[in-house]
Order: structure tokens, then sequence, then C-alpha cells
């Protein structure tokens, strides 16, 4: 795992270098879902301390003794967040990249508010406009991020987007850009195990990788 985890900074760099971007500009999200802390583990110690979940009970579980154990984690909630457990996101997430409703504004709105902590939120464009898949659709998404930002009064920093499997990530990676980019959004969360060089070549400002780190997921624990 510390392997796959230098051969993706290495590759990172690679990028950076060919886009004329410093390698600073790129945080490296390392999706640890499904992984127990026993493989967390040999990536802490590889000097790793972003990482990337998509479930809240299971970040839940599994990362207070983590980070008891070592110092600076930061943690990103990349996968959908039901409203009811913004209460528990604002909590335990350094960043939630997955604000795609109304309510879970509104929820996220509260909870900031009560807990006085101010997560980074990214909002979730769903660039294909795939029906099982989360996030605003392109046409909508000017409007929301204003009731965001005006209505709910969130800070949104930066913009979130999953491209289909079956298409190339390229066209969707720019049309998450140039959105971010009218909208005043300075961050980009785009780019996964198998497309990352590209989001970075398009402006990627957090890559969330995963099984090039960690190598195949094992079975969801229930």
């Amino acid at each position: 795992m510390a392997d796959g985890l230098d051969h993706v900074r290495a590759e990172m760099a690679r990028a950076c270098r060919e886009s004329d971007r410093a390698a600073e500009s790129v945080t490296l999200v390392a999706v640890s879902k499904t992984f127990e802390a026993d493989a967390i583990e040999p990536v802490l110690a590889a000097g790793q301390r972003v990482f990337g979940e998509n479930r809240v009970q299971e970040a839940k579980r599994k990362w207070p003794p983590l980070i008891e154990r070592h110092r600076r984690i930061e943690l990103h909630l990349i996968g959908p967040l039901q409203s009811n457990k913004a209460k528990e996101a604002v909590t335990l997430f350094d960043a939630i990249h997955s604000v795609d409703r109304e309510n879970l504004c509104e929820a996220l709105a509260n909870e900031i508010s009560k807990q006085s902590r101010n997560p980074i939120l990214f909002v979730q464009i769903n660039t294909g406009a795939e029906p099982q898949k989360a996030g605003v659709l392109p046409e909508e998404a000017d409007n929301f991020l204003r009731n965001a930002r005006e209505r709910f009064g969130l800070t949104i920093a930066g913009l979130m987007c999953i491209p289909p499997v079956d298409e190339p990530p390229g066209p969707h990676f720019a049309l998450t850009a140039t959105i971010a980019k009218r909208n005043g959004l300075k961050l980009l969360s785009m780019g996964m195990s198998a497309d990352f060089a590209i989001a970075i070549a398009m402006g990627a400002t957090h890559v969330r990788i995963g099984s090039a780190i960690f190598g195949s997921r094992p079975p969801l624990r229930a």
C-alpha cells in the first residue's frame, strides 16, 4: 500500500509538471472506504494525512481511534449524505464533497451554526445527468449555488463531479471547471484512480484515489 501511495504521488507530480502546476496545488484524498485500520496504518506511516470516506457510520466507527494515534488527519466525506446525518458529518469531517439538495443545505447550515465548525463544502454536479447518481444538474447549478449562499448562508468552496464510467472524463471535468469559474469557486474535486492525471490537467485541486493506493476493495462490513 505504501508502494501504491508512492506511485500515485509520483504520477501526480508528473501530471502537475506537464500542466505547469505546482505539486502542492493538488491535494491527494486517499479513499479508505471499506478498509479497516490495519490497512490504513501503512499509508499513515508513509505520511498521508488526507482521507476520504463514503459513509458517515463507517467513518464514525473506524476513525476516532486512528485520529487519537496520529496528528493532523483530515477527513473528507465523498459519498452521499443524508440530511439526518448532517450533525455527525459536521462533527467528524473536515470537508464534505456531496452537497446536492436544499434540505441538506438547511441541515448543514443549522449544524455549522450549532457546532461552530466550518467544514469545507463542495457541491456535487451530476455532469452526466445520470438518474442513479446524486448531484445537481449542470443547468441548475448556478441557481443552487446562489440559494446555498444567500438563502442558507453556506460558504461553498468548490465543486465535485464523478463522470459516467462509459464516457471520456475530460468533457465532464471541463464542464465542472466552467461552472466553478463563473461562480467564483476555486476548488475542484475531480479525478479518481483511472483518470486523475486528466483531472489535474483540467484544474483539479483535489483528487480522490482509492484502488491505486489500497488495491481491490474488501466486501462492505455490515
